[in-house]
């Protein structure tokens, strides 16, 4: 799998390209879970931000058929704000699934697990964003 990615030196910002095959959501957990531990954060927030970054690369996999963009940003020392980008158009659906339902939970994880979140059009699809707080 060809990844393209950038980390800044200054360990405040990382971004990826990863193509739309499988793979990519593991791929993209491995190198989200590096960069954090490489800006000194472990612990729950790198958990919850490999889990929310899994779901939105699925979403991403299962619904688009370009690239998939994975950014991370570290506003300051007590955010961290992680976008993933598609070329589909369409924002995501939160829906409530059903005690069976084997899919239909990703965006109700990001929204229980985030701080803030949302999605926004670009010139080419959208992307879908969301905050953790970063504590130590």
């Amino acid at each position: 799998m060809r990844v393209i990615g950038v980390i800044d030196t200054s360990g405040e910002c990382a971004e990826w390209t990863f193509p739309a095959e499988p793979g990519a959501v593991r791929t993209a957990r491995h190198a989200v879970r590096d960069a954090l531990r490489g800006w000194a954060l472990d612990g729950a927030a790198v958990d919850v931000a490999v889990l929310l970054v899994s779901e939105l690369v699925t979403n991403s996999l299962r619904y688009a058929s370009g690239p998939i963009g994975v950014r991370l940003d570290r506003l300051d020392n007590t955010t961290l704000l992680v976008e993933v980008s598609d070329p589909l158009p369409d924002p995501p659906v939160e829906r409530t699934a059903g005690i069976d339902d084997e899919g239909g939970r990703g965006i109700q994880l990001v929204a229980c697990s985030a701080r803030r979140w949302g999605t926004r059009h670009g010139r080419t699809g959208k992307t879908v964003w969301f905050e953790l707080a970063l504590h130590g």
